[in-house]
């Protein structure tokens, strides 16, 4: 390491004095070098200053590329919030699922410290999330679709059922509560759904769902009522 004195032993008290050498913020060295060092001296110590000039404004740059993507982070996850509110969960399941992959990948790197990978992550993340939300319209007008498909089907199975119900006459009388209350729960349910088509068609599928089940259900017992009880064989007589 080189040591710079500050004594003067010229007995004219001269110094040879460099420029002031920024080296971070608010700190400055003088670096002065006696008359008697001579020329090369002088450049040398210039030439080293310079070098641990560089070092440390490397070092300073690298510390600034190595910070946490705060920013980035922050604008994916508002991204990721607004593709919620948008339902893209339910109207746009594989582009979410995919942009969820680029935020958990952003996530590990952030832990492992991998700070300008994680950034990358994150803007990717953001890119991904906002395709999701874009995707809720169309994913929303194919669901309706689906609903209103299925609507006409259970309507006509639902219309077929009440046909066959009334024509099991007695056979029916140990079941005759359990059929009044899911008559009703389906003709309402018929109606709910059908509302909820154009604003929610994915709560409006799922509740058909649920219908279509009960409808299959009856139509499974109504189908064991019909079928004739198997007489008992006569046991053989003993000869």
């Amino acid at each position: 390491m080189m040591e710079i004195s500050m004594e003067n032993p010229n007995p004219e008290g001269r110094f040879l004095s460099s420029p002031l050498l920024l080296l971070s913020e608010n700190t400055w060295i003088i670096v002065s070098i006696k008359n008697h060092l001579g020329g090369d001296c002088f450049m040398r110590t210039i030439k080293l200053l310079a070098v641990i000039t560089l070092i440390l404004t490397l070092g300073m740059v690298w510390a600034g590329c190595a910070k946490p993507p705060e920013a980035e982070k922050e604008a994916a996850k508002q991204a990721m919030e607004a593709a919620l509110s948008a339902g893209a969960e339910k109207y746009s399941l594989a582009d979410m699922d995919a942009a969820r992959k680029a935020w958990d990948t952003a996530e590990s790197q952030m832990k492992e410290k991998k700070y300008n990978e994680a950034k990358q992550a994150y803007i990717d993340a953001k890119a991904a999330f906002e395709k999701a939300a874009a995707g809720v319209e169309a994913g929303k007008k194919a669901v309706a679709e689906q609903a209103n498909t299925a609507m006409k089907l259970i309507q006509e199975d639902w219309k077929k059922l009440r046909v066959t119900a009334s024509k099991m006459g007695k056979k029916l009388k140990e079941k005759k509560q359990d059929w009044a209350a899911d008559t009703k729960a389906i003709n309402e349910g018929l109606i709910k759904a059908k509302e909820m088509i154009a604003s929610a068609p994915a709560e409006a599928k799922a509740k058909l769902d649920e219908l279509k089940a009960l409808i299959e259900k009856w139509g499974a017992a109504f189908k064991q009522m019909a079928t004739p009880t198997a007489k008992p064989k006569p046991a053989k007589k003993k000869k």
